[in-house]
């Protein structure tokens, strides 16, 4: 348990600071790599509860990453 909870954090991390090099998110490095471990944290705990799963904790890791890149800012954003 312990090794997917950790690489669970670092493939979000990872992902977080490629999503701000890469220009997919304007919010900062840091913002971004707290946005991708909290969605990741919370999937990974769904897939601990309840079963669900898109395939190994690598991929679900790196989803659920992205779509909480997605979700929190576009949320929370003003619109103009």
């Amino acid at each position: 348990m312990f090794p997917a909870i950790a690489g669970t954090v670092v493939i979000a991390g990872i992902v977080g600071y490629l999503s701000e090099r890469t220009g997919f998110t304007r919010n900062g490095i840091l913002a971004s790599i707290i946005i991708c471990v909290g969605g990741a944290f919370i999937f990974y705990f769904v897939r601990l509860m309840f079963g669900v799963s898109f395939g190994p904790p690598g991929l679900d890791a790196i989803l659920s990453a992205i779509g909480a890149l997605v979700i929190v800012p576009t949320h929370w954003r003003r619109r103009r």
